[in-house]
């Protein structure tokens, strides 16, 4: 990561000479996963320390999950939404509404 005159953490991010798109698209996947897992898991009114016992792990590794200290693994993921009533799925992106990452 090279360093310039950027005034804010945005401003650095959003410069397309300091993050690659492909690497920007991962961040931004990530965050929108875990924020979603957040969200499934307080509508349920599950404590971290909660769902970690129903996915038979620690609640600090889901800590570091929900923080994005870690980045998420597929067998995780499917640790941690199985006892949600979720699972990963593959859409197009049509069906989301959007055409994000589409040449």
């Amino acid at each position: 990561m090279k360093t310039n005159n950027s005034t804010s953490f945005r401003d650095f991010y959003e410069d397309e000479n300091n993050i690659a798109e492909n690497e920007r698209a991962k961040i931004e996947f990530e965050v929108d996963l875990i924020g979603k897992l957040i969200e499934i898991r307080e509508q349920n009114g599950l404590t971290q320390a909660q769902l970690a016992q129903a996915a038979g792990m620690k609640q600090p590794a889901l800590a570091r999950l929900e923080s994005l200290r870690t980045t998420p693994q597929i067998d995780t993921l499917f640790k941690v939404l199985t006892p949600l009533g979720y699972k990963l799925a593959i859409v197009p992106m049509e069906e989301l509404g959007t055409t994000k990452g589409k040449a």
